[in-house]
């Protein structure tokens, strides 16, 4: 076993060794492999050495050429651009001369020789300052920038039409549908393309004069299209007077009863309203009501409102002034529409300004011929047609947001112009409601009617109110203005502020009138045609009062209103029974006659009188109460049956008891009158026509 062992450990000992002279072989091969590499790359690096020697100074000689070849292109090139720039004076002339436009030089082509000329200017003004080329080139450049500023104004000249009344109502009268509206074409594309390039032109070279032109330009196009505007209405309304094309605003609201309703239609206005409407949210209705107050044929009431030529013509004016508004507002929106595309946004708010200055200026003095006419309406109290002031003031107070939006960018000189009109136009309203409470206070005005019915100036007052009712929030604004009525709102604690105004002013009004009222009814020397004044006119207020919304607002400043009504009218009828108290004492039953008994003479004497007296009285009485009236029916048949109350029982004992002594021997003289016949006088009083 040893044995084995040893052998296996000398085979395995020879084969180790076997492998180890191998591995020697192999690597004593592998260094002379390496060595011969390392030789070869000697080499290598030797010949790459002497090519590089040999192969640098062609390359550096060739980048010298290649520079040298470059800055030769260079200067051949900058002497053929400075040549040129010589040349730009002679090869431009015709073109300049020529000018751009029809039957000249295409636009396009004569600013790429403007601009030839403008570069070589600066290559001069840099290099050559005293060159006389510089001043062939300027003077030629200074030509050719006059004649572009020239061609744009003949541009905008050649389309310089307004736009007709027509196109223009049709723009504020159209109905918004699913299709857009089409705007006008002002300018054709191909012309407006030019302007643009223009202007691009002009202001990319310091010339700006354009923009003083563009906007004078425009602003005379706008200026027309608004007189031709108002020239248009003047046609329309030609017959207005004769109310045969008012507008809607002239309905009257109140017609006499005497005088058939005047029919006004106008289609153009008509559409007028509807698009007004539209347009003024919050005051969409303003236009449907009437503002005229047609109240018949004029008498000496001082507050005289009643239907008349002038009247008509100043609501029509107002009413062509409103259009007019709206008119120079969509005009704008149009302007700046077009100036949009052709002037820089930088620049369009001082052409904007100039475009509407002139028109602007025109609008407000306008607003001043309004409110002047209406001044003069209220120093002769025309009250009724001040009251339009209100609906023009309620739509130009709708329209000032959408105004303000439109001349945002304008100055304060321009906004402050339409803020003046609404104040003009607010002044004039808030001076036409005082003075129409002083006017109550101050009527001069004597003449009462004789039958003691409602006086004038109590119907012209209540209408007033009643008008006043269309334009309740305008003028809660105006009055909100006044610091005294602010001041009471603050006791009334009521949330409609505007209602509350008009309530306060209600109650102003109605007091006044009610003082004046009662001054002038001491005029009557009847203390019963007194009474009936006071009555008629207090149950004339308060019925008027209940059949509108003008108690709604006149509880509200005060709520016993027409508890303080009904008192007075009971007063007046108590002061109205005094008339009988002559008749009454004729017939009281304070003599002790006995029925059978022969009346001593004292005694025939006094019934005799006293039935002589109560027929002279109830003759009279009835004489004079049939010319007096109570025009309200119930009223009327209240009294009279008042009177029969207080009189008829009365008399029919007084009848019974002493119509059939002996006091006389033609009774027929004294005993005129039977119960039931006095009954029937009284029926007959109030009455002209019994």
């Amino acid at each position: 076993m040893g044995d084995e062992s040893g052998l296996e450990i000398l085979s395995k000992l020879e084969k180790e060794q076997t492998n180890l002279s191998l591995l020697q072989e192999r690597l004593s091969k592998s260094a002379q492999i390496t060595k011969g590499i390392g030789n070869i790359l000697n080499t290598f690096e030797q010949r790459l050495s002497r090519l590089e020697e040999t192969i640098l100074p062609v390359y550096n000689e060739t980048e010298s050429l290649q520079k040298a070849q470059y800055n030769i292109d260079c200067t051949m090139q900058l002497l053929d651009n400075v040549i040129g720039y010589y040349e730009v004076s002679s090869n431009v002339e015709n073109i300049i001369e020529k000018g751009p436009g029809e039957g000249g030089i295409e636009l396009d082509k004569y600013i790429d020789a403007l601009n030839r000329l403008y570069n070589a200017q600066k290559y001069f003004e840099k290099n050559i300052p005293q060159s006389v080329e510089l001043i062939n080139v300027s003077s030629f450049f200074h030509k050719g920038s006059d004649k572009l500023n020239s061609e744009f104004k003949t541009i905008l000249d050649k389309y310089n039409v307004p736009i007709l009344p027509v196109v223009l109502l049709d723009l504020i009268n159209f109905e918004e549908s699913k299709e857009t509206k089409a705007l006008p074409k002002q300018i054709p594309p191909e012309a407006k393309e030019q302007l643009i390039k223009i202007s691009s032109w002009l202001l990319s070279h310091n010339r700006d004069e354009f923009l003083t032109v563009y906007g004078k330009t425009r602003g005379n196009v706008l200026q027309r299209s608004l007189t031709m505007l108002r020239n248009h209405q003047k046609s329309v309304s030609g017959g207005s007077v004769h109310g045969t094309t008012s507008s809607p605003m002239l309905k009257a609201k109140f017609p006499n009863r005497h005088e058939a309703k005047r029919q006004h239609s106008t289609r153009r206005l008509q559409a007028f309203e509807r698009k007004a409407n539209r347009m003024f949210l919050r005051a969409s209705q303003t236009l449907e009501h009437s503002t005229g107050l047609n109240l018949g044929t004029r008498r000496a009431s001082h507050l005289d409102t009643s239907y008349s030529g002038e009247e008509v013509d100043n609501e029509q004016e107002m009413e062509n002034y409103l259009i007019c508004v709206i008119a120079l507002h969509k005009l704008m929106q149009l302007e700046q529409h077009l100036m949009k595309e052709i002037i820089t946004q930088t620049h369009r708010p001082r052409v904007f300004e100039l475009i509407v200055r002139e028109a602007m200026d025109t609008l407000v003095q306008d607003g001043e011929n309004i409110v002047t006419r209406a001044k003069k309406c209220i120093q002769r109290h025309d009250f009724g047609t001040v009251l339009v002031i209100f609906p023009i003031f309620k739509q130009l107070r709708a329209l000032k947001p959408d105004f303000d939006r439109t001349i945002e960018q304008c100055d304060l000189n321009v906004k402050h112009k339409f803020e003046s009109i609404l104040h003009m136009l607010q002044a004039t309203g808030a001076k036409a409601l005082d003075d129409f409470i002083e006017s109550l206070r101050s009527d001069s005005v004597t003449q009462l009617p004789p039958d003691g019915t409602v006086h004038e100036l109590t119907s012209n007052v209540i209408m007033f109110l009643e008008q006043l009712l269309d334009y309740s929030d305008t003028i809660g604004i105006v009055l909100g203005q006044d610091p005294s009525y602010a001041r009471q709102l603050e006791k009334l604690k009521y949330s409609d502020q505007n209602k509350a105004f008009i309530g306060l002013y209600i109650k102003r009004v109605l007091v006044q009138l009610n003082h004046t009222l009662i001054s002038k009814s001491e005029q009557y020397s009847d203390v019963a045609l007194k009474a009936l004044f006071r009555l008629n006119n207090n149950n004339y207020v308060l019925k008027s009062l209940q059949r509108s919304n003008l108690l709604e607002l006149y509880l509200i400043s005060e709520p016993n209103c027409e508890e303080y009504y009904y008192t007075s009218i009971q007063e007046h009828k108590k002061a109205y029974s005094q008339c009988w108290n002559k008749l009454l004492n004729y017939i009281e039953l304070d003599d002790p006659y006995q029925h059978g008994e022969k009346l001593k003479d004292k005694e025939r004497a006094a019934l005799k009188e006293k039935f002589a007296g109560f027929n002279k009285e109830i003759d009279e009485i009835s004489k004079v109460q049939r010319g007096y009236s109570i025009p309200d029916i119930e009223l009327r048949e209240s009294i009279k049956r008042d009177n029969k109350e207080l009189i008829i029982p009365k008399y029919n004992a007084f009848y019974n008891r002493y119509g059939v002594l002996n006091f006389t021997k033609n009774p027929e003289k004294y005993i005129k009158h039977k119960p039931d016949e006095v009954s029937a006088i009284t029926d007959r009083f109030f009455d002209v026509a019994a």
